[in-house]
């Protein structure tokens, strides 16, 4: 009688791979979490319900199937398991280390709801690829059959590399613009080490150069190369870029030295992980060695900069965030971990003004007044309580009249989360419709643009958003743009 590999959930109890402890992993940018063994994925995985109506995937953006390829790793079909995952999902092994899985697959997997601990389905997704890269079964893209249509896509975010590696599979000629000196947009410069090691991306990077897409790096389009010139060179136009521009406070002294923004600093900080020279680093500006931190902000960026300030030497690091922690935008996976490695958050609070300057032995741990601008020494930190839902259902804070305090600082990082750039003014583009707030106008499915030929994915388009959507919106976009460039061949073949 065949031994069964699933259900498991009774009987076997919910483990992650083992965390390294807060003290060594603070020291470091290297990930925190160690590999499951083969024998502890698949017993990980044979928890799975294989339930009937799979909410994990449902839950998932790209509705990844993953009860199969957990049934195929409690199997020890590991290069099945890869397949099955690949098939929908571009960069598996970095959805399975960043993806917030307490708010999407995890957090409504059926088990969980039944009260036995979910399936630790991103540690097995993460798992399964790391091992196909280990084994030789992740290759380039070879199609069967070259096309002579081009494709250029602006950004090397996660959502541009995805329309490449599909439109490439199908043998369309690919040409990647991006501002940075290398390929994958916030994957690459913001989003620490400790979270995603680069070479994790480099080497996706690499398999899509190998498969033939070309990178065109440090191009800022409208300065480099104009937006027309790239629709004339390319029979269609993905524009992939982000949003970068950093959503600002209207406060007392708000551009007082010594106050970053998140952007600025994790970008520093990512290039110095690389090797290179980073003048601001070295200068004091971007680094929190020896200061007292304040972040301001509760979403992940903030996270990521809390446990990068950590890793640099700070003297303390505090969180501030006008809402309590159950309204927290931001993965308690995160902030829990941010809390184990010393990070202070400071609950229902919000910055009233920075002041200035600093005198004394903290100075030395700081940058000298630049042009007559003060360096921060403190900030006026305003109490706040939840009072009734706003029209998302969230609680908004109120201000508690005097309640003010004074909080020491060297550093502030605002965390605040980013809108988009003016890319019609900046690309000097005449048509290219955006909405209310600046994003780009797009059909949600085909995501044609108001310009002919032109498409747009991700966050230029949904605003700030999860890499997940942007791999989706990726992979759909490339489909849209094969459709549009084989239309009039489909319909001559007709």
């Amino acid at each position: 009688m065949a031994t069964q590999k699933m259900l498991k959930f009774v009987s076997t109890p919910r483990e992650m791979p083992e965390k390294r402890s807060a003290a060594e992993r603070s020291e470091d940018f290297h990930e925190i979490y160690r590999e499951f063994a083969a024998q502890k994925a698949a017993d990980q995985a044979g928890r799975c319900s294989q339930c009937g109506v799979p909410y994990c995937q449902s839950h998932c953006p790209l509705h990844n199937n993953i009860p199969d390829w957990l049934r195929l790793t409690a199997e020890g079909r590991l290069q099945e398991a890869y397949k099955v995952s690949q098939a929908t999902n571009t960069f598996p092994e970095i959805c399975g280390r960043i993806c917030p899985q307490d708010r999407l697959c995890e957090g409504n997997c059926v088990i969980e709801q039944s009260g036995h601990g979910t399936v630790t389905i991103g540690a097995v997704e993460k798992y399964i690829t790391d091992t196909a890269w280990e084994e030789g079964w992740v290759t380039a893209a070879m199609p069967a059959q070259e096309r002579s249509e081009s494709v250029g896509i602006i950004g090397a975010g996660p959502g541009g590399l995805a329309a490449a590696d599909m439109l490439r599979r199908q043998g369309f000629q690919v040409t990647i613009y991006d501002r940075y000196d290398r390929a994958g947009g916030l994957l690459t410069y913001g989003i620490p080490g400790f979270k995603l090691e680069k070479d994790v991306v480099m080497r996706r990077n690499k398999l899509l150069e190998d498969s033939g897409v070309e990178f065109v790096l440090n191009c800022n389009v409208g300065e480099d190369i104009s937006f027309d010139a790239i629709r004339g060179k390319h029979d269609a136009v993905l524009i992939a870029t982000g949003v970068y521009k950093t959503r600002d406070l209207d406060i007392d002294n708000a551009d007082a030295g010594g106050v970053v923004r998140a952007i600025d600093y994790l970008t520093a900080s990512n290039k110095v992980d690389f090797g290179d020279d980073v003048p601001d680093y070295d200068d004091g500006e971007l680094n929190a060695n020896g200061k007292r931190v304040i972040v301001i902000g509760g979403g992940d960026t903030a996270m990521d900069c809390v446990r990068t300030a950590i890793r640099q030497g700070a003297q303390s690091v505090k969180c501030l965030y006008r809402r309590d922690r159950a309204n927290m935008p931001g993965s308690q996976r995160e902030v829990q971990n941010a809390e184990e490695e010393g990070v202070e958050f400071v609950w229902l609070s919000a910055p009233g003004s920075f002041s200035g300057h600093v005198t004394g032995e903290a100075a030395v741990a700081q940058e000298a007044d630049v042009d007559g601008v003060d360096q921060v020494a403190s900030v006026r930190i305003q109490k706040m309580r939840l009072g009734q839902p706003d029209v998302t259902g969230r609680q908004s804070p109120e201000l508690i009249e005097g309640a003010d305090y004074d909080e020491p600082a060297d550093l502030v990082i605002k965390a605040l989360g980013f809108e988009p750039e003016e890319l019609p003014r900046l690309w000097g583009t005449e048509g290219l419709e955006v909405t209310r707030w600046g994003t780009i106008k797009a059909d949600f499915q085909t995501h044609r643009t108001s310009l002919p030929g032109v498409y747009a994915v991700g966050d230029i388009v949904r605003g700030a958003s999860l890499v997940v959507w942007a791999i989706r919106d990726g992979r759909e976009a490339a489909e849209s743009i094969a459709d549009f460039l084989t239309g009039d061949a489909r319909i001559a073949a007709q």
